[in-house]
């Protein structure tokens, strides 16, 4: 187990040390793990009070969730493990005045038991509480009775409605009375594609396989309804809405809410693309989504998955929604874009291609078609060999890359090759578009470079091509600052081009010129084994590279000899 912990006993505490730390607008009893707003009227003068809380391990829930307008005070318990009543009871008399306080319980056996147990101490003592249990788990409709469901993520838009109820005056019945209301249009499920580790355990809670997902699973670590195979992210979403859907709280022609909630570790990239495939399957059934959010709201330590909550609205529960709060996990807005895409204004530097000049390709221009062909399946069919090499000093992207921009390639069109210098300029401009980060710019500004050393040679000779090609790798070195030494693409690129221009004016043949260049180019990848990295991502981790080539300087050779093996010693001419 690896944790950025000091002790697992200590973990709770410590944590919301650092929280309220963080959190100008709260504070930490002292003697017990609850975080109270900071600055409360007087007793007397106290709005209805709203606490919620229940075992650690889900943050930011619910610490992260106290703050005017929002939660009064959160009780935490240990990891996973309902708070005791006595600290239920200590956060009711510490924030609650006679307006009394309302209790936001997710529905698990022990935080029912410890809630209401503190709430009758309280009411005995003479302060008004309401407890208010929320059991949004769509997933187990077959299961159980529906008040016999989890709590999960839906929670927090019930703490976020409540909260704003009770900062508007409301009395305690009215703000119990539309927490419930919230707490029974509310339905959530999860997906999780692997378990959380508990501080104090050091170990999964179950296994799950290579392929597999845990599908209805709660937020404790425990297995969920059932296992299948991993599928998409719209797959996923589909069937967790479908549940949600089939439970028949949320229907056709409603306007609702959604949460995107994060397990713990699902970054904001994935939960983006669970929001955009949310909000899509919703529109597609019939729901409006008029508010929704994307983020770690209630999470189970470190487990990769999501859940998504649906409520459906009314024009009441807007204003409760839209009502700013200070807490500090609340992320506020909510609004929905209406118009999220825009149409893209044609460049006007485009290679255009025209239909009529797919009768005219040229014969250096079908060579040169036959050339990228040949150069394009080598790479893509080296993808895992390359994002191995990659790995090694970077993110493992190359090979993906390299395939992207081949296929790019692949898919240029005949009217391209209407020349060398169309086909080169054209091949630059998909290859711009089609491959990321720092490869895509390189080759497009080789590609460009010689287009336009061509560009008035409509049937370049060898030493044209040689002269392009060298031309193509000084503009990749000034791009880039790479020079050879550096470990970079260049040391293979350098050689095979001063090789292939030197031998062509020697006046060997251009097949017997581009092996011995293809040659220089291995060589220089192979030099590279020994370098330490002076530029790019691979000079942040020194020497640890040595031993390994680099992998741009890899993806060359391979385009290079798949090049040549397409040359035929009767041509003098690409």
């Amino acid at each position: 187990m690896k944790k950025l912990i000091n002790r697992p006993e200590e973990v709770v505490r410590q944590a919301l040390e650092g929280a309220v730390a963080l959190s100008p607008g709260t504070a930490l009893l002292s003697d017990e793990n609850i975080v109270i707003q900071s600055g409360l009227p007087d007793a007397a003068a106290r709005p209805v009070a709203v606490i919620s809380g229940g075992g650690s391990g889900h943050e930011p829930a619910h610490a992260g969730y106290v703050g005017r307008s929002m939660l009064t005070a959160a009780v935490a318990g240990d990891v996973f493990t309902s708070p005791s009543s006595d600290a239920v009871l200590s956060a009711i008399r510490a924030v609650s005045g006679p307006a009394g306080a309302v209790l936001i319980v997710k529905n698990y056996t022990g935080d029912r038991l410890n809630f209401g147990l503190a709430a009758e101490i309280a009411r005995a003592e003479g302060i008004p509480v309401e407890i208010v249990v929320v059991a949004d788990d769509a997933a187990l409709r077959d299961t159980v009775a529906p008040d016999r469901r989890r709590g999960l993520a839906g929670t927090v838009l019930v703490h976020k409605i409540t909260g704003a109820a009770a900062a508007q005056g409301h009395c305690l019945a009215a703000v119990a009375a539309i927490a419930r209301d919230a707490a029974q249009r509310v339905s959530s499920m999860g997906i999780s594609l692997g378990t959380c580790i508990l501080p104090s355990v050091g170990k999964p809670g179950f296994v799950l396989g290579e392929k597999e997902v845990e599908v209805g699973l709660g937020i404790h670590g425990e297995p969920g309804v059932f296992r299948m195979e991993i599928a998409s992210a719209d797959e996923l979403v589909e069937l967790t809405l479908k549940t949600i859907l089939v439970d028949g709280k949320v229907r056709r022609g409603d306007e609702a809410v959604l949460l995107v909630n994060g397990l713990g570790s699902t970054p904001p990239l994935e939960l983006a693309i669970l929001a955009r495939s949310a909000l899509r399957s919703l529109a597609k059934g019939g729901v409006t989504v008029v508010r929704a959010w994307a983020g770690t709201f209630l999470s189970a330590l470190d487990m990769q998955g999501f859940s998504l909550s649906v409520m459906p609205v009314t024009s009441r529960d807007l204003p409760f929604f839209d009502m700013p709060v200070e807490a500090q996990a609340w992320p506020g807005g909510g609004l929905v874009n209406a118009e999220p895409l825009v149409a893209v204004p044609s460049p006007h530097d485009l290679p255009i291609v025209a239909q009529e000049d797919q009768a005219n390709v040229s014969p250096a221009g079908r060579r040169l078609q036959e050339i990228f062909a040949s150069a394009a399946r080598a790479l893509i069919a080296a993808e895992d060999h390359l994002a191995t090499l990659d790995g090694i000093s970077g993110d493992g992207d190359l090979g993906a890359s390299m395939r992207r921009g081949a296929e790019a390639i692949l898919d240029l069109p005949e009217g391209a090759f209407s020349s060398v210098s169309k086909g080169l300029s054209t091949a630059a401009d998909r290859v711009r578009r089609a491959i990321a980060g720092s490869s895509g710019p390189f080759y497009a500004a080789g590609l460009m470079r010689a287009s336009r050393h061509l560009a008035t040679i409509d049937e370049p000779s060898a030493s044209d091509v040689a002269a392009a090609f060298a031309a193509a790798v000084q503009a990749i070195s000034e791009l880039g600052g790479a020079r050879p030494g550096d470990r970079t693409m260049v040391d293979a690129l350098q050689p095979a081009a001063s090789t292939f221009e030197e031998q062509i004016a020697a006046g060997l043949p251009l097949k017997e010129a581009w092996e011995r260049a293809v040659t220089a180019a291995e060589e220089g990848m192979r030099r590279t084994i020994d370098m330490r990295p002076k530029l790019g991502r691979a000079s942040y981790i020194g020497g640890r590279v040595i031993g390994s080539p680099d992998a741009g300087a890899a993806a060359v050779t391979i385009w290079l000899a798949a090049s040549g093996a397409v040359e035929d010693a009767s041509h003098a001419k690409t």
